[in-house]
């Protein structure tokens, strides 16, 4: 069986840890805050950023990584592998995927690159499931070809809080932006096809959470999920409670709990709260 090198961005929510037991190699984005420049998970924790974005998120930004970054990944693998298998963030989102591939064309390191076309909890997914197809003896192909389905299977939605960075981002239109902060509305957010778009629009941020619960919900009834994750931008306390709420009305649902990745916390402020999956 040849040997295989898994690649991804650090918009994949994998601890450490589990990248070094399974041959993942995560190439960090950059957070720029309070004048400061991180590597995700390098430099900074996720716990660490949040609190930094929490005083001076107002100017915050983010980048993807250098080139030179994904060419000496790839040079170094070529050395030490005999495939990689490449999955990133939304190629709408980030420039990742799209050098993903040209670094792989110009080292020659044979490797299949796939846009999740989502990020953090379910892009997390998909790599592990991809490492127990290659367990169970899949053939490279089939793995590739089971893993370029997936992104069909996944959704995140999000609660942000700081509509303004999305604003400066371009997640959301400046008309969307200056519409919710004078009325104080709450966009709920998700993902078709690698976007992200405003799903709701709602007054009051109890309804907001509401309105979240009930997407779930018409997910439970559409596609029996097993386990799903709740996502937040330094607010673990909440999530707690959703996780609460939530498994009083599923008992058989998995309920994971993750802290967001800080390019997605930039964008959508400190007190963001997701939820997501992958079908399975």
């Amino acid at each position: 069986m040849k040997k295989i090198a898994w690649i991804t961005d650090s918009t994949c929510g994998l601890s450490p840890e589990f990248a070094k037991e399974n041959d993942i190699f995560i190439v960090p984005l950059n957070v720029l805050v309070n004048g400061q420049s991180f590597k995700e998970d390098i430099d900074i924790t996720k716990e660490e950023f949040y609190k930094l974005l929490k005083e001076h998120g107002d100017n915050a930004k983010t980048s993807q990584p250098a080139f030179g970054d994904f060419i000496e990944l790839y040079e170094k693998l070529k050395k030490e592998y005999d495939y990689g298998i490449a999955i990133h963030a939304s190629s709408q989102l980030t420039g990742t995927y799209q050098s993903s591939i040209s670094a792989s064309e110009m080292t020659g390191f044979e490797t299949s690159v796939i846009d999740s076309k989502i990020g953090d909890y379910a892009l997390g997914k998909m790599i592990q499931k991809g490492i127990q197809y290659v367990k169970s003896g899949e053939s490279i192909d089939t793995v590739v070809s089971k893993l370029r389905e997936l992104p069909n299977q996944a959704q995140m939605y999000l609660m942000p809080q700081n509509t303004e960075q999305l604003r400066k981002s371009g997640r959301v239109s400046a008309a969307q932006s200056l519409f919710a902060s004078l009325l104080n509305i709450h966009l709920i957010l998700g993902f078709d096809n690698g976007k992200v778009i405003v799903k709701d629009k709602v007054r009051i941020k109890k309804r907001a959470k509401m309105k979240m619960f009930q997407l779930l919900s018409d997910a439970m009834e559409q596609h029996d999920l097993k386990e799903i994750c709740i996502q937040h931008a330094g607010v673990r306390d909440q999530a707690e409670k959703w996780k609460s709420e939530i498994q009083e009305r599923y008992h058989e649902l998995i309920v994971h709990i993750q802290t967001l990745v800080p390019v997605a916390g930039v964008h959508t402020g400190h007190g963001t709260l997701c939820i997501s999956w992958l079908k399975e």
